[in-house]
């Protein structure tokens, strides 16, 4: 199966929204707003990474990363997520092929670092941790990871867009 990693584009936006409600429909622990989130994200113009993953089915993948703010006043940190894969495309390697250009991507962008929250037992393989001292309030330690590209890790609370507070 070949797959095309790109931008997202104009035309994806509806099947971005469909994929991604589609990829949380029976996932435990979310909030079934991911498909809000990306959009309410990309009409504050905060989607700073939106890509697709691409086959001959169409749009089966899709990776977001927004600007975070630390309390501490760091600057060039992102948050990665939403991520979602189509389910019947799900363990095939799409969602590791989205994150390694997504992270390629910050790196590029200069970015100090990302954060995201998730399974420790699969982000961890990409390089993402725990880190005591970066807090994202109401979230088990465990899963609020990052992973630093340069600098010092920071001291403090994260916050994401308020398009993470969005209710659909």
């Amino acid at each position: 199966m070949r797959i095309k990693i790109r931008n997202e584009e104009p035309r994806d936006i509806e099947a971005i929204e469909a994929l991604t409600a589609l990829a949380f429909l029976d996932a435990p622990h979310v909030s079934h707003t991911e498909q809000f989130i990306v959009n309410e994200l990309r009409k504050a113009g905060q989607l700073s990474v939106s890509l697709v993953a691409e086959n001959y089915d169409g749009i089966v993948g899709h990776v977001a990363v927004s600007p975070v703010t630390l309390s501490d006043g760091s600057a060039g940190w992102y948050g990665l997520g939403p991520i979602s894969v189509t389910p019947e495309r799900q363990g095939q390697g799409i969602g590791t092929k989205l994150m390694e250009k997504a992270l390629t991507v910050l790196r590029e962008k200069g970015a100090a670092g990302c954060v995201l929250v998730g399974d420790p037992n699969y982000y961890s393989r990409f390089g993402f941790k725990a880190e005591p001292s970066l807090v994202l309030p109401g979230v088990p330690p465990a899963y609020f990871q990052a992973l630093m590209f340069r600098g010092a890790v920071p001291v403090g609370l994260v916050s994401f867009h308020e398009a993470f507070d969005t209710q659909g």
